[in-house]
């Protein structure tokens, strides 16, 4: 599956670049994005992409999308850097340079250092993209040295200094047309005063939320009225994202060299439209609204005419259950641990509760990599965190259904950390005990999923144990009852144990069933832990294992309970728009 990203920013104040280049060739400064990704199960970050660089502007609009490959129960880790260069042509050439004083065996960073700015960095992964409000981001970009061994760039900013907000906008791909079009102008508006325009034309792809994404920018074409611009390649997903009456505008500037092109006029049209080719029906005016607005008798500033298209197919991209988040199906995390004597005594290094100060035991690393993942697509990171089998304070009664927190009228924690440091305290308060219950956990989930059907919301239910169930009956008749509603559960197996009940819970092979009811739905996904668990010690690489399994269910069950009832994606929301100026285009 892939994504579309889009990326904007408002880049804030910035300090006076570096005193060893002459004022004086400081013509102009350009702005640019570098994306960075993180690979599965290490640390290392590696440069993604680059987009293109915007001349004069602290409100780049950037065209270069990075498309990325998406998968739910991965972690996908991003960082996106901002740069300022002075002076494009020089850098050009110094980068030349800097490749033949590499081959004498000079650093590789040294002719950057004086050539680039450190504007600031945000940090992310793709599910809180995903998983955020329209899946529109803003992340507010920060003075770090994180990339300081990876980047060849001198870091002269200031700590606490505003550094401005990047924009990160994820949209499914589902179409795989590509399109080839050319267009010309004719009459259009004259702006510069020694001459005539430079014109060119800016794509935009109209959005669910009723706003523009910019998705192409023509070539300038020098000092004419009558410009004939250079066919060009885009892919139809990129233009309409498989909804060929979706607007597609198109504005036309006069190119500056400063970078506060002219505003010649727009038009609007669409795929449907542009796929007839040359028509009498493909000749647009280009309106100016302000002068429409001002002059009685105005026409227009002149007209685009489409000279030819040619349209073929790529590899066929299918939609999933990603249009569900991307349009704001909220998803719901529980947890709950086990908590019976059969883990063993959490003071002894033997226990499976065990608490070290060098590594996290095998609990804390199934929640971590499980939770680490899901909580990305729960918007407010506050989680409701079980435990069962434990006797409690002060009376020593047996619960399966407590609260980590102690506090059994609001039981959420906030993120996983807060998680995870409930767990440790509820260790050092309760008494650990027994039997296995699974049905009090399960149960308590399915209320809650059993009052919001409209597939508004989708709960996931963790279960983290160690043993052999007590309530299988009970379980598997839960379960039945649980596989109508908008829910999903894992099972994490710790420890040596056999887990034989548990494959048959999981109902891979053979459906649930209980008092001759079979489930409606597969629901329960069950894998023990100790599969995942990698030869070398690398604790890291063994959460991200587990994720990936534990997790790959998730998406084909929340798709089934969509489809059974029948439930389409939502209209997405409007993104949140931050008071300012609207951003401008430049190129």
């Amino acid at each position: 599956m892939n994504n579309t990203f889009i990326n904007m920013a408002s880049i804030g104040d910035f300090e006076t670049l570096n005193a060893s280049i002459p004022a004086t060739k400081v013509e102009i400064t350009v702005s640019f994005c570098v994306l960075y990704t993180q690979g599965m199960g290490n640390k290392e970050w590696r440069e993604f992409g680059r987009t293109e660089v915007i001349d004069n502007t602290l409100n780049p609009d950037f065209v270069r999308k990075f498309i990325l490959d998406y998968f739910f129960e991965e972690h996908h880790e991003k960082d996106f850097s901002f740069f300022i260069a002075v002076d494009f042509v020089v850098l050009i050439e110094m980068y030349v340079c800097l490749l033949s004083l590499c081959l004498k065996g000079k650093k590789k960073w040294f002719c950057f250092k004086t050539l680039q700015d450190f504007l600031g960095q945000a940090h992310f992964t793709l599910g809180e993209v995903v998983g955020s409000l329209g899946s529109h981001m803003h992340c507010k970009l920060t003075m770090c040295d994180l990339f300081t061994p990876v980047l060849c760039c001198a870091y002269r900013g200031i700590q606490g200094k505003k550094c401005g907000t990047i924009i990160v906008k994820a949209e499914e791909l589902n179409n795989c047309r590509v399109m080839m079009m050319q267009f010309c102008g004719n009459k259009l508006d004259k702006k510069d005063f020694f001459g005539k325009s430079d014109p060119f034309l800016v794509f935009y792809r109209s959005n669910e939320d009723s706003t523009f994404t910019i998705c192409h920018k023509t070539e300038v074409v020098k000092n004419t009225l009558n410009p004939v611009w250079q066919a060009f390649k885009i892919p139809v997903r990129a233009l309409c994202n498989g909804d060929y009456d979706r607007t597609i505008k198109v504005e036309v500037y006069d190119w500056d060299r400063d970078g506060s092109h002219d505003f010649i006029g727009e038009f609007s049209t669409s795929y449907r439209e542009l796929s007839r080719g040359q028509s009498q029906f493909n000749v647009y005016e280009v309106i100016n609204p302000k002068k429409k607005g001002k002059k009685k008798k105005y026409l227009n500033s002149g007209t685009v005419r489409q000279l030819g298209v040619y349209v073929w197919w790529g590899e066929l991209i299918n939609e999933s259950s990603l249009q569900f988040c991307l349009r704001r199906t909220q998803i719901n995390f529980t947890v709950a641990i086990d908590f019976t004597a059969s883990n063993g005594n959490p003071a002894q290094p033997t226990s499976l509760h065990y608490m070290s100060p060098y590594h996290l035991n095998a609990y804390a690393m199934a929640l971590k990599a499980v939770g680490g993942i899901i909580q990305d697509y729960d918007s407010d990171k506050m989680f409701p965190a079980l435990g069962f089998g434990a006797k409690l304070p002060p009376d020593g009664r047996i619960s399966h259904e407590f609260a980590l927190n102690g506090n059994p009228q609001n039981p959420y924690c906030a993120g996983i950390e807060g998680v995870m440091e409930a767990y440790y305290q509820s260790l050092k308060s309760v008494q650990l005990y027994g039997p296995t219950n699974f049905s009090p956990i399960v149960n308590h989930v399915a209320r809650y999923a059993a009052s919001v059907k409209d597939g508004s919301q989708y709960f996931v239910l963790l279960i983290i144990t160690d043993g052999v169930i007590s309530d299988m009956a009970q379980t598997k008749e839960s379960i039945v009852n649980a596989s109508c509603l908008p829910m999903s559960i894992i099972i994490v197996g710790v420890g040596p144990a056999e887990f034989d009940a548990m494959v048959e819970l999981d109902g891979d092979e053979v459906r649930i069933s209980s008092r001759g009811r079979y489930a409606e739905r597969d629901i329960v996904q069950f894998v023990p832990f100790r599969d995942y668990i990698d030869r070398t010690g690398n604790h890291v690489l063994s959460m991200a294992r587990l994720a990936k399994d534990v997790l790959a269910e998730i998406p084909n069950q929340f798709l089934s309970y969509m489809k059974t009832r029948g439930i389409k994606p939502s209209p997405a929301p409007p993104p949140y728009t931050p008071p300012g100026q609207p951003l401008q285009t430049q190129i």
